[in-house]
């Protein structure tokens, strides 16, 4: 009998989609405090990079900012220009840390992938950054 799911697939686009360009950064006013900034998110989402099935994911960003914080804005279409990536959870929250940290230039910066059950299994990844 064949695989009548070896053909279906779904688009699944590259790394070259994750819009970095729209990121922004806004002065942040107090560099000399220790004051520790968190965003969540439910609505995380990018694709198996094999098979184009969403992978899920509530998403935090913890970070004690330095001179910049970013522009929530630019964050929301940051992080919603991962939906058709194919990217591994992995990859995405460490790639995500990276982005960040580069943009913001931080003290402290913690992203954590929370990724909802396929097949039985939950992912959760933590990825850290210190100056």
């Amino acid at each position: 009998m064949a695989d009548k799911y070896q053909q279906r697939r779904f688009d699944i686009y590259g790394y070259e989609k994750i819009d970095t360009e729209v990121l922004e950064a806004i002065p942040y006013e107090y560099p000399e405090k220790s004051t520790v900034v968190e965003y969540v998110t439910e609505e995380f989402s990018s694709v198996c990079p094999w098979t184009g099935l969403p992978d899920t994911a509530k998403l935090t960003i913890r970070y004690i900012p330095y001179q910049k914080l970013v522009e929530l804005k630019s964050l929301k279409y940051y992080l919603t220009s991962y939906r058709n990536v194919g990217i591994l959870q992995e990859h995405a929250v460490n790639r995500i840390l990276n982005d960040l940290v580069k943009l913001l230039e931080p003290k402290f910066m913690e992203v954590i992938g929370e990724f909802h059950e396929r097949g039985g299994i939950s992912t959760r990844i933590v990825a850290r950054y210190e100056k």
